[in-house]
């Protein structure tokens, strides 16, 4: 009993198949932006420490809430108070205490972006990390890149076909091998900011930075098999 030459993984020679892989890589502009703030607070004992930590961390977070929707995502992340030793003669004892809080927000209005980041890096005690740029996981770009590497692949095979006299007859498979933004959060050499300022003297506050957004790059790749007339050999 034969077997269909449609599910034989090499075809035939009445019935050939042709392997390709299409790729794509095309740039596009980011459509969020990530930041990191580190808020720190020092006392003499944990009390002490921990209560200006609350304060400072507070004060950070009213800043960012106060800009609306343009901060589509504000997280807290790791929060701890460490003591800092001192030794005297054999015995140690606790100097002061340390506190640090991270928080994270994504903006997608960089205009606002580069405001709310000059006015957090001038608060005191407050370190700035950022910006690192990403296309959202929904973005337009994913699919238009998928499709362009499609159609590469049909267009290559086309060309393989056409090489030995033949054309293209049906498509046998379509592998998808990834479509994802090449470098979500990760800084640059270049692309990215970090700062660390205390209040400033005048009320007005200092202008707001001119962030240039990084273009994304958004690669797809695939692999298609297909199937083609008998070529003119």
């Amino acid at each position: 009993m034969t077997q269909d030459a449609s599910h034989q993984p090499y075809g035939t020679p009445e019935v050939p198949r042709v392997a390709v892989r299409g790729e794509a890589r095309i740039e596009v502009d980011p459509e969020i932006a990530r930041i990191g703030i580190t808020v720190s607070a020092r006392g003499t004992d944990r009390r002490t420490a921990l209560e200006d930590l609350t304060r400072r961390n507070n004060t950070v977070l009213d800043l960012i809430k106060s800009y609306g929707d343009p901060v589509e995502k504000l997280e807290t992340g790791a929060l701890s108070i460490t003591p800092e030793l001192t030794r005297h003669g054999r015995a140690e004892r606790v100097r002061a205490y340390h506190g640090r809080v991270h928080i994270t927000a994504e903006l997608s209005d960089f205009t606002t972006l580069g405001e709310l980041t000059t006015r957090l890096a001038d608060l005191e005690l407050t370190e700035v990390d950022g910006p690192w740029w990403a296309l959202r996981p929904t973005s337009p770009a994913h699919g238009q890149a998928r499709r362009q590497a499609v159609l590469e692949a049909v267009q290559r095979a086309r060309e393989y076909a056409e090489a030995l006299g033949a054309n293209l007859a049906a498509l046998v498979e379509l592998a998808d091998l990834g479509a994802e933004n090449a470098a979500p959060f990760n800084p640059a050499p270049g692309g990215g900011m970090r700062t660390m300022a205390f209040s400033a003297t005048e009320d007005a506050g200092p202008p707001p930075l001119d962030l240039e957004p990084q273009r994304q790059t958004v690669y797809a790749q695939v692999n298609a098999r297909f199937t083609m007339t008998p070529p003119q050999l």
